[in-house]
C-alpha cells in the first residue's frame, strides 16, 4: 500500500472555451470535475497502474463532500481523509481550445486549526506502519506550520518508509533538510531553494541540503536526476503540446512506483516522463491517456550513467 499525502485537498473544475479573451463573456463547451490537488492526482494515477493506494489530508463543506464521493467511484484508492471546519478549495482550470493553452486560477484552501493539525498527525502516524512508501505532495492550507512537511519526512523514515516529497519555498526548504529519500521540484522550485538557475548544479547542491535523491522537472525537456546510484536525463521524443496541469504529479506516481517495484533508475524515468507526457495530452486535467503512455514508453531518451562502485 502507498500513502500520499494532500494537506491542501481541491476539487480540480475544467472548463473548455473556444477562445479565451480577456475582458469578454464565454460560452463554455465542456465542463468537468475531479478529486484534487497534487497527491490526490498522484493516487488516482498510480491506482490506475494498478498499485492500492491510501490517501490522506483535509476536507471540508460541500466541496469536500464531493470530493469524497467522487473518491469512492476511484477503484484501488482508499479514503482516510481527516474533516475539518473549513471548505476544500476548488481549482479552475480553463481551457482555450483553439491554442491548447491553460489558464489556473486556484483557490487558497481552509484555515487548519491546531486541534485539526494534531488530528491529522495522529492519523498520518497510525498510518504509516503499514505502507510501503509515502508521498507528500502539495502546498500548505493556512494555518498549517511552515515546517510540517519537515516533521512528516521524519516521521515516515522513523518508521523505515521511504518518502518523496514534492513541494515548494519554505516547505520544501525545511522538508529537505529532514533528509527525504527523494525530492521533485520543477527548475523555478529547485532555483528557489538553492540560488541556482543551472539544472545539474542545482540538482547537485539540493542533494547536498539533505535529499537523498533528487529529480528535477524541465518541463517539455523532462527530467534530470541526480542519486546515489548514478545520474540521467530522460526526454520525451517531441515536444508535447495540450494541458499541463497535473503532469507532474502524473511524474510522482512514476517514480514512486518504480521505488517500491525496485526498478533501476533509467526504467522509473522512462516511466515517469510518459507518464507526464500522456497527461498532457489528456483532455481532462490531471488524467493521462493510456494509449499515448505505452506508445511513448517505448520512445523515452535516457542519457547518463551509474556511479562506480
Amino acid at each position: 500500500m502507498i500513502l500520499t499525502v494532500t494537506l491542501n485537498t481541491a476539487l480540480d473544475i475544467t472548463y473548455r472555451v473556444r477562445g479565451l479573451r480577456p475582458h469578454a463573456s464565454h460560452r463554455v463547451s465542456e465542463v468537468t470535475e475531479r478529486p484534487g490537488g497534487k497527491g490526490l492526482n498522484v493516487a488516482r494515477v498510480l491506482a490506475a497502474l494498478g498499485h492500492e493506494v491510501t490517501v490522506t489530508g483535509f476536507t471540508g463543506g460541500s466541496t469536500g463532500r464531493s470530493v469524497q464521493e467522487q473518491l469512492t467511484r476511484a477503484h484501488g484508492v482508499v479514503d482516510a481523509l481527516v474533516p475539518v471546519g473549513g471548505p476544500t478549495r476548488r481549482t479552475i482550470a480553463v481551457v482555450d481550445e483553439r491554442t491548447g493553452d491553460t489558464t489556473q486560477l486556484n483557490e487558497p484552501g481552509p484555515t487548519i486549526a491546531p486541534a485539526e493539525w494534531a488530528a491529522f498527525q495522529e492519523v498520518y502516524e497510525d498510518l504509516l506502519p503499514s505502507m510501503s512508501a509515502v508521498a507528500l505532495c502539495g502546498s500548505l492550507p493556512p494555518g498549517v506550520p511552515v515546517g510540517a512537511y519537515a516533521g512528516l519526512v521524519r516521521a515516515a523514515k522513523a518508521a523505515g518508509v521511504p518518502v518523496l516529497l514534492d513541494t515548494s519555498g519554505e516547505p520544501l526548504r525545511r522538508g529537505v533538510a529532514a533528509r527525504p529519500d527523494l525530492i521533485k521540484p520543477n527548475a523555478d522550485e529547485l532555483a528557489e531553494l538553492t540560488g541556482s538557475h543551472e539544472p545539474l548544479r542545482a540538482t547537485q547542491d539540493a542533494r547536498r541540503r539533505g535529499a537523498r535523491a533528487v529529480v528535477t522537472s524541465l518541463g517539455r525537456d523532462g527530467l534530470l536526476a541526480v542519486t546515489p546510484e548514478g545520474r540521467w536525463r530522460a526526454t520525451p521524443p517531441t515536444h508535447v503540446h495540450g494541458n499541463p496541469t497535473g503532469a507532474g504529479d502524473s511524474a510522482v506516481a512514476g517514480l514512486v512506483s518504480g521505488l517500491i517495484e525496485a526498478l533501476p533508475w533509467p526504467d522509473r524515468l522512462t516511466r515517469a516522463v510518459a507518464l507526464s507526457a500522456a497527461t498532457v495530452q489528456s483532455r481532462t486535467a490531471g488524467e493521462f491517456d493510456r494509449a499515448t503512455y505505452e506508445e511513448l514508453t517505448g520512445r523515452i531518451t535516457v542519457t547518463g550513467e551509474a556511479s562506480a562502485a
